[in-house]
């Protein structure tokens, strides 16, 4: 854990707006996300606040941890990590009148953004950088909520053990309102991208709500068509041709538990209409009887699609509680807590031994992870195979993750990201023009929902919602 002593701090003052993620005021604060350690990658990761803070030094250190001090009135956050490639002075972040600028600190082995040795460069939001095997990312004007801690170590996040952590300020927030309803009985839908963990959540929410009975998931788009009531709601010996016994139908199975309706905007609407009658009465009738059976159990649901692929009432039914996925590229931050993740279950005891280049970390920084945790799983895989001595290296890794920079270029140069105006852009009342402003805003920023939430004035939280709203997929603004 981190030796963290307290600086002044300024008092946080509330911002007009949406209410960020949690419900409570955010401010927009400079954040550093210790993102990967290849030395060391079950290290998960962490970040510091960078309020206040003057100046940010790395070096190498017997274990990975923080100091915040004052040294001639400036205010000093020095970060250790357990790296040999890392020198004993190795580089410094240092605040100026335009933001903060990366320094070498004539390191032994460099400092370097997007795998080029620089010895001084200005710092935007979202730049990677790396010293060693240990890569950054920097985050300017972070929306934060009033209650996100100062500093925080992944080994700390709360909800890690179950799969619901994050060391983003805004969903970080969400996910600790995800554990808290977990713990009640109100239904829960997740919408997400495919990849994006939400089984995973799922099976976590029904860990955190202490219900005795089983998981069972169940996955809409896989139902046969033709019995897909039968396979949901059971059926009675001789219903129907093949019928030879009774079966209780996965509704049944998992009385006392939690059911997980994955995909369940695939449900045909006769079938939407029948699950709407279960949740209402808590009972369920067999295919071929005429006798309900009560059920107790809670029904946590899943869809890639829009919510209103679902019926009305039983959305009503369903979204007790809806919490957006963040894609794994907008939350890269989190990708050692991941990895944390993944090794061990991939590796075993052996995971423990493993490390990653620094090459290998900065290709997995840099892909835009279409399919998410499912794609950097599966990445993962193919690297622990070819790789030799527990080292991934670069070249282990699926051609499409180790696309060299080269390949990745754009024909014309990258577009500046859009600076954030003195005054947020005024949002509209109506549903029309709020869509036409997003779009907008979309086109001008190329896609980048970092950028439209610092022109807009509004969370990334709140700009997904709209996004989700309107079914507008950003990847189609990105060139």
């Amino acid at each position: 854990m981190s030796d963290l002593t307290a600086l002044p701090t300024r008092r946080r003052e509330p911002r007009d707006g949406d209410g960020g993620a949690g419900g409570g005021a955010t401010r927009p604060i400079d954040h550093l996300f210790l993102v990967l350690e290849g030395a060391r990658p079950l290290g998960g990761g962490a970040r510091w606040s960078l309020e206040g803070v003057d100046e940010v030094r790395i070096r190498r250190g017997s274990t990975r941890g923080a100091t915040r001090e004052v040294e001639d009135g400036r205010n000093v956050l020095s970060i250790k990590v357990p790296d040999t490639l890392l020198s004993s002075k190795h580089a410094r972040l240092v605040r100026g009148a335009s933001g903060f600028t990366l320094v070498d600190d004539k390191s032994t082995n460099g400092t370097f953004i997007d795998g080029e040795k620089i010895e001084a460069r200005a710092l935007a939001d979202g730049t990677c950088f790396e010293v060693g095997a240990a890569h950054f990312v920097f985050r300017s004007a972070l929306p934060t909520p009033a209650s996100t801690p100062v500093d925080v170590e992944s080994e700390s996040l709360v909800g890690r053990g179950h799969g619901i952590a994050s060391l983003v300020p805004e969903y970080a927030d969400e996910l600790a309102k995800l554990a808290r309803v977990a713990q009640s009985t109100l239904s829960i839908l997740f919408l997400g991208e495919s990849g994006a963990g939400k089984e995973v959540l799922a099976g976590a929410a029904h860990r955190l709500s202490g219900r005795e009975g089983p998981f069972v998931p169940v996955n809409c788009a896989a139902l046969t068509a033709t019995l897909m009531e039968s396979q949901l709601f059971g059926h009675t010996k001789g219903a129907f041709s093949g019928a030879l016994r009774d079966e209780p139908g996965f509704v049944r199975a998992s009385d006392g538990g939690t059911l997980f309706l994955d995909e369940i905007g695939d449900l045909p609407a006769p079938s939407q209409a029948a699950l709407l009658r279960v949740l209402e009465a808590r009972e369920v009738v067999p295919v071929g009887s005429t006798k309900a059976i009560p059920v107790d159990l809670r029904v946590v649901s899943a869809t890639l699609k829009s919510a209103d692929s679902l019926r009305p009432d039983l959305r009503a039914r369903l979204a007790g509680f809806t919490h957006h996925l963040l894609p794994l590229r907008e939350r890269i931050e989190d990708l050692g807590v991941v990895l944390a993740e993944l090794l061990p279950r991939a590796l075993g005891d052996r995971a423990k031994t493993t490390t990653l280049t620094p090459e290998a970390g900065r290709a997995l920084l840099a892909h835009d992870w279409p399919l998410n945790v499912r794609e950097l799983n599966q990445a993962l895989g193919v690297a622990i195979a070819l790789a030799k001595d527990g080292t991934l290296d670069e070249k282990d890794l699926p051609a499409s993750v180790r696309a060299t920079k080269e390949e990745e270029a754009p024909e014309a140069p990258a577009p500046r990201p859009l600076p954030a105006p003195a005054t947020p852009r005024a949002i509209p009342d109506d549903e029309g023009s709020l869509r036409a402003l997003l779009v907008a805003t979309l086109q001008e920023s190329n896609g980048n929902v970092s950028d439209v939430s610092r022109v807009l004035g509004k969370t990334r939280m709140q700009i997904h919602r709209w996004m989700k709203r309107f079914e507008i997929d950003p990847e189609t603004f990105r060139r």
